[in-house]
């Protein structure tokens, strides 16, 4: 079986999740016997083609010069609906079971042309909704993405979420049955995070940021409204009245102004760091120096932070937000706090501080249930089956008398007179909005990148 993965971003071009994710299944499912190609946006970081442990991917460029952010989409989608059909006529007359497999709303064009056009199945996976990101459609711009991630859904054969509660707001935002709904938890390679690690060096690190009797809580993520930073720095005085020696380290990139001028005007200055950006092995020694790592998001699919916490051996606290709470058990594997309240964030933080022995315990718990609800090779698997159930469905389906792959008779006269050799020359895609739209949208010159990082950054002006 064959699977091309459509997704805006993949490594070494990370904007969000989505990359590590693709990436990760990917390379996974190659292992267990899957042809993957990935297409996505080309970065002068690599080659426009290459192969990386078995995954085959395609960097495909933008024909022009974008003049905003959905025009730079709709490029992308363009370019993205050339370079698979140009694979796809190279493929077709083998026959080979072959699917479309769309990441979020950015693929929602070249997959549902190609879609119409091969009448091959399409599988989406829903990585977050514009809806549950800004609690609410504020504005047209995210009126246009929640529209695009309904057609999304609704293009789909099936629809891949991370969690329950992705499942449930799917359901419910974009109403697709939910036994049209699969879900598959996102994983962790925890072997990753296991490294040597002497006390000197580790004390060495600690050092640069708390004195050796001060304990250490640690904040990793960006500084936007939804990851709840703000709830963090407003239980920090909370915490400090019952636990004056703690530190709180703040790892993550982004605007911090803001956030800079409430930690001084709250009397913090001397009790919070910020060290910005963080990644790999660097940031894996602060998960092992911290007494706490702590994520308070109050809008969250699934976590998968969280779980980089507890593979680098962290006792962790998260709010009970979204799919947080699947994947930290409260008292199992994990502490939980109401998201949003400082009360009660700030009751957790203190509970693990205080029982050194219970955080023990509940670490070994975590570490032992990542290697089975979040392991790759098991996520792997379940995305299998629902490729076999797709094809499956799609071979028995009135679609299998009207594809172009040769599975039933007259392929090969529908695609001739769909002329799609002469399309993968020159290309064939109309990008289909889901209405007529006048979306008030960034101004000439910022792409898709800035528009993805900075929409969410601004939320942060909401908390003052």
């Amino acid at each position: 079986m064959r699977v091309v993965m459509l997704s805006w971003e993949y490594p070494p071009r990370i904007v969000g999740g989505i990359s590590p994710h693709v990436s990760e299944l990917s390379q996974e499912l190659v292992r267990q016997g899957i042809k993957v190609h990935v297409v996505t946006k080309a970065t002068p970081q690599a080659p426009d083609e290459e192969v990386v442990e078995g995954v085959k991917i395609h960097r495909v460029h933008l024909a022009e010069e974008p003049h905003n952010f959905i025009h730079e989409i709709q490029l992308l989608n363009a370019a993205t609906d050339l370079r698979v059909r140009q694979l796809l006529e190279r493929w077709r007359p083998g026959g080979e079971p072959t699917l479309f497999h769309a990441h979020d709303w950015l693929s929602l064009d070249a997959g549902r042309e190609l879609k119409y056009e091969y009448q091959l199945p399409v599988i989406a996976t829903v990585h977050a909704t514009e809806k549950g990101r800004n609690n609410g459609l504020h504005n047209d711009l995210q009126r246009y993405i929640h529209e695009q991630e309904y057609w999304l859904t609704y293009e789909a054969w099936r629809v891949i979420v991370c969690s329950e509660f992705m499942k449930s707001q799917v359901s419910q935002s974009f109403d697709v049955p939910p036994n049209k709904i699969d879900v598959i938890y996102n994983g962790v390679h925890a072997e990753k995070f296991e490294f040597d690690w002497d006390e000197a060096e580790q004390a060495q690190v600690r050092a640069t940021l708390a004195g050796p009797d001060e304990k250490i809580v640690l904040y990793v993520g960006r500084f936007v409204r939804e990851k709840g930073i703000h709830v963090l720095l407003n239980a920090a005085s909370i915490v400090l009245a019952q636990e004056p020696k703690t530190k709180f380290v703040i790892v993550g990139g982004g605007v911090r102004e803001k956030l800079e001028k409430f930690v001084r005007w709250f009397g913090l200055k001397d009790r919070v760091v910020f060290t910005g950006f963080m990644a790999n092995r660097a940031l894996h020694q602060l998960y092992r120096c911290a007494d706490v790592a702590v994520f308070p998001s109050l809008y969250e699919p699934f976590g998968i932070v969280a779980l980089e916490g507890m593979a680098a051996g962290a006792a962790v606290v998260a709010s009970d937000a979204g799919g947080l709470r699947e994947v930290v058990l409260h008292d199992k594997t994990g502490t939980s706090h109401y998201a949003g309240s400082t009360e009660s964030l700030g009751w957790a933080i203190v509970h693990v501080l205080r029982d050194p022995e219970r955080a023990e315990r509940l670490k070994q718990a975590a570490s032992a249930r990542l290697k089975t609800d979040f392991n790759w090779s098991r996520i792997a698997g379940q995305t299998i089956q629902v490729y076999k159930r797709v094809w499956t469905e799609f071979l028995e389906s009135y679609w299998a008398n009207r594809t172009l792959w040769p599975v039933s008779p007259g392929a090969e006269d529908r695609a001739a007179e769909l002329h799609v050799k002469e399309k993968a020359l020159t290309g064939a895609f109309s990008s289909r909005p889901a209405r007529p739209v006048h979306v008030p949208i960034p101004e000439a010159g910022v792409h898709a990148d800035e528009v993805i990082r900075h929409r969410v950054d601004d939320e942060v002006d909401q908390d003052d």
